[in-house]
């Protein structure tokens, strides 16, 4: 039985050492962070968790999070736009009109990954 989170702060928390475990070349998604915390309808809590990553300590690698089909949908939190899409371009990964090429094949699930 997974212990129910109440305080936004620590989700937060454990969702950013969810996608701190994202291998690089590799990415997820935001449902599947957030199933893989007992949140199985909280891919918009990763959202915003990630909107709210960029400074945080350690870094939070969020341009390794896209949405189900493979799409950049948090594009706009980056600044500028373009730099999602560039840091994964720089781990090897292919981005095709806003969207990972091979998707399938780069997806890395957290909840067959880790154990938590």
């Amino acid at each position: 039985m997974k212990k129910e989170v109440n305080n936004k702060e620590h989700i937060y928390d454990i969702i950013y050492d969810v996608v701190r475990a994202v291998p690089k070349g590799r990415v997820t998604s935001y449902g599947a962070v957030a199933a893989s915390i007992g949140m199985v309808s909280g891919a918009r809590v990763v959202g915003y968790a990630m909107n709210l990553c960029h400074g945080v300590k350690p870094a939070v690698p969020a341009h390794r999070v896209v949405n189900r089909a493979g799409l950049l949908t948090g594009k706009h939190h980056f600044s500028p736009p373009e730099k999602m899409a560039q840091l994964l371009v720089k781990e090897g990964i292919k981005i095709k009109e806003d969207k990972v090429v091979d998707f399938e094949t780069l997806f890395w699930d957290p909840v067959k990954e880790l154990t938590i």
